[in-house]
């Protein structure tokens, strides 16, 4: 089984800069795409960034092109998000998922099934 923790995050004043960290363990070649996903107050959740673990292909949602980074250690087991020039609209909840060719959600033209349980970023303008 997949297991996703997330760590990392924070409150911060606009213009700052956080970074993310998932540690990720019980993944196959079969879970080999990574992506850091957001969930704000009232609103649905939405794809972030992410990583093809065999080939480092990263992709990004327009909204953080630029500004966020997505990257992974060479083993594997750890995909960062390095979030930069913070604005107060990035507030909210990152998760961390991992591709399941049965999962429930579709995103990067993949479905994820795995989730961490997520971490609060808050960010102040």
């Amino acid at each position: 089984q997949v297991q996703l923790v997330e760590s990392g995050g924070g409150s911060v004043q606009a213009g700052g800069s956080l970074r993310l960290t998932c540690a990720i363990s019980g993944h196959t070649s079969a879970n080999n795409f990574v992506a850091w996903f957001r969930q704000a107050p009232g609103k649905g959740r939405e794809e972030v960034a992410g990583i093809n673990t065999d080939n480092r292909v990263t992709y990004y949602d327009d909204s953080v092109q630029g500004r966020f980074i997505i990257s992974q250690d060479n083993s594997k087991n750890t995909v960062y998000l390095e979030m930069n020039s913070l604005k107060p609209e990035d507030t909210a909840m990152y998760y961390c998922a991992a591709k399941a060719p049965t999962g429930s959600t579709w995103a990067f033209g993949r479905r994820f099934g795995f989730w961490g349980a997520g971490t609060q970023v808050t960010v102040s303008s």
